[in-house]
């Protein structure tokens, strides 16, 4: 019998409009895909999710474990653009799993 995958929920918030997401694990490679897909966004993820462009940058509330830590790229492409405070994120170095439960991911403009 198959294992049954546990749904995942957050709410992304697009110019004040909360839009609320049911995925899975595994269903996208990275937050950065789910977001692409879900809300159509041009000009969005440009490097493709290394972590360099920094066209994804979100603020997040609520990720807990692993998924809260910057990892790789991340720390040095923000930094680059002057943000230093924990909750500004790359979206590509977010993956799907459960740390994303009951969180609200900001879309950002930089």
């Amino acid at each position: 019998m198959e294992k049954q995958l546990k749904t995942i929920s957050f709410t992304i918030i697009e110019n004040g409009t909360r839009i609320p997401v049911v995925t899975r694990h595994g269903r996208y490679p990275n937050l950065m895909f789910l977001l692409k897909d879900e809300l159509q966004l041009e000009s969005f993820g440009e490097c493709g999710g290394v972590g360099r462009c920094a066209t994804c940058v979100i603020k997040t509330k609520g990720i807990t474990g692993n998924s809260a830590i910057k990892d790789r790229n991340e720390p040095n492409t923000l930094a680059q653009l002057g943000f230093d405070e924990d909750n500004i994120r790359l979206s590509c170095q977010i993956y799907i799993t459960a740390d994303l439960n009951a969180a609200e991911i900001s879309l950002m403009e930089v």
